[in-house]
């Protein structure tokens, strides 16, 4: 799943779909990549800039950026042909604090596609009890074509220039403007790619980089955290090499089953109900946001919202830097769509009060929730890669009267996002490079039947059934279930329960006896008792923010 472009909407990035390959008539012994020996890595300080990225972002809980490491990995751009044309993985490494050599080296994916990991490791080491910083190194890595690996693909950089057109209602006007969009995103991304790199940005390509970094790491196995579309990644790279297998923890999980434009309308229904309930919280707390006292209200005002900006969209010119922002019914919905990922303070509260914000008239604190430039370049390369991987992962639907009848018939009874997510996937349409087949997730005699999975019930980026899909393909797993909460990925959330068996599992070997054992959800959050001033900061915010409160993933 998605969201245009903007910063805050990388969240969106998160959601995930099916992959697909078309190499997987290769052994799945040997696996695609079984002919490709990489140099050992070379570790050394990473830039600059990317250290302090990692200190403004989780040096408050542990000094990463203090111990940090960055290599790079040649991998074939085509694994066929091992001694073809290569590109370079990004890797960053947080060591262990433990004396003596480390338990192992848990390689870490925060999913996407076209999530960039180099950073995800020292979130994740960071966020790490005591125990397992002592035990672990944590591997971060950019997939290919993403942020600081080589080539990485942007296809164009004013493509969230804001407002931009109004998803619509599927209307003949918003229709032809956003199929035009499309289609010419497509073919920018065409243009960009020098080298071939999109016929090249499979799950199972992937697959074959994460074998890839088991050998230049010269470990036997491969020890795995998946968040989001890793869970994918992480369950192929199972099928695949299954003896490779030592440790792997999947997190917020992509039901098989579902190749990704089934997925994708899933989400549409989910993501829906999240909003709903999140009006209803809005409403619980009248007294602080004044935007009604029932859901119905709520809901309603959001709408009527959403038809004044499409209308006039709000813009603010910011006195000090002299940069204009503007919010329209498109940015509105892409930034909002974050509540419906996580309950925190932080964000239901930062939203809330945006909106309050517009209702008392306040532009500026408004637009400072909402907006995005409207001019000048965004970094659309984890769109670009997102793209890059659904769009050829699996064949999407060629007929475009499909795409208009199932989405205007989710539409009418679920109308926050269903086009919206259309259109952020409608290049898909028109994607020049060629897509596969699906990757038979859990079809090979070795399935390694020690996989642990996490899940929460109410999860509208990765389904619950299809958590429970991915579970009954993984003979042997055994899922935590977080009852009730309607967060992405669950480790690392506030939950000790869940923490505790995360931690169990990766330093004992332990798992729960039962197949799916049930953990408490936390709740929902309360405003913060000074609930005056927004506290989230919109699309322009630094990144560095924004991970730290953890919007994006």
């Amino acid at each position: 799943m998605k969201r245009i472009v903007a910063v805050a909407t990388l969240a969106a990035l998160g959601l995930t779909g099916l992959g697909a390959t078309s190499a997987q008539a290769a052994s799945p012994s040997a696996g695609p990549a079984g002919g490709f020996d990489p140099a050992a890595l070379e570790w050394h300080a990473c830039p600059a800039d990317f250290v302090e990225t990692v200190h403004s972002a989780y040096d408050s809980l542990y000094p990463v950026s203090k111990t940090v490491q960055c290599a790079e990995l040649r991998v074939p751009l085509d694994y066929a042909e091992p001694d073809g044309t290569k590109i370079t993985l990004q890797l960053t490494k947080t060591p262990h604090t433990g004396d003596g050599p480390a338990e192992g080296d848990i390689v870490v994916n925060p999913g996407g596609p076209g999530g960039g990991g180099a950073l995800f490791g020292p979130r994740v080491f960071a966020q790490n009890s005591p125990e397992m910083q002592e035990a672990y190194n944590v591997i971060g890595f950019d997939p290919r074509g993403v942020g600081m690996s080589k080539p990485a693909l942007s296809c164009d950089k004013t493509y969230t220039n804001a407002p931009r057109p109004a998803y619509g209602e599927g209307e003949i006007g918003s229709v032809a403007t956003w199929l035009w969009l499309s289609a010419g995103y497509a073919r920018d991304c065409e243009r960009a790619d020098d080298i071939g790199l999109l016929d090249h940005v499979k799950t199972i390509d992937s697959v074959n980089d994460l074998e890839s970094i088991r050998k230049a790491l010269g470990n036997d196995r491969l020890d795995y955290y998946g968040a989001s579309y890793g869970t994918y990644l992480g369950s192929s790279y199972a099928t695949v090499y299954p003896e490779r297998v030592d440790k792997m923890v999947l997190d917020g999980n992509v039901g098989p089953s579902d190749v990704w434009y089934d997925a994708n309308l899933k989400q549409d229904i989910a993501f829906d109900g999240n909003i709903e309930y999140y009006f209803d919280w809005i409403a619980q707390y009248d007294d602080v946001y004044h935007l009604g006292d029932t859901q119905k209200k709520v809901h309603d005002f959001f709408y009527g919202l959403r038809d004044e900006l499409r209308k006039k969209p709000v813009r603010y010119t910011d006195p000090e830097s002299g940069r204009e922002l503007a919010v329209g019914p498109a940015e509105l919905t892409d930034v909002l769509l974050n509540a419906g990922y996580r309950r925190s303070q932080a964000i239901w509260h930062g939203y809330a009060a945006g909106l309050s914000a517009y209702k008392d008239g306040d532009a500026a604190a408004f637009a400072g929730t909402f907006g995005s430039p409207t001019s000048g370049e965004a970094d659309d390369n984890g769109y670009a890669m997102y793209l890059a991987t659904e769009c050829t992962d699996v064949q999407w639907p060629r007929s475009w009267w499909k795409w208009y009848r199932d989405n205007s018939r989710i539409n009418a009874e679920h109308p926050f996002m269903t086009w919206s997510n259309a259109w952020f996937n409608a290049p898909c349409l028109f994607w020049g490079a060629k897509a596969g087949k699906p990757i038979d997730v859990g079809n090979t005699p070795d399935l390694p039947d020690n996989i642990l999975m996490f899940q929460s019930t109410h999860d509208a980026a990765t389904p619950y059934e299809g958590a429970l899909d991915l579970h009954e393909r993984l003979d042997g797993s055994r899922m935590v279930v977080q009852d009730g909460d309607r967060t992405h990925c669950i480790v690392h959330r506030g939950s000790e329960a869940v923490d505790a068996y995360y931690d169990a599992y990766f330093l004992r070997g332990e798992r729960p006896d039962e197949r799916i054992v049930h953990v408490p959800d936390l709740g929902d959050p309360k405003p913060p008792a000074e609930a005056g001033a927004t506290t989230l900061t919109g699309t322009h915010a630094p990144k560095a923010a924004l991970l730290k409160a953890g919007v994006i993933r």
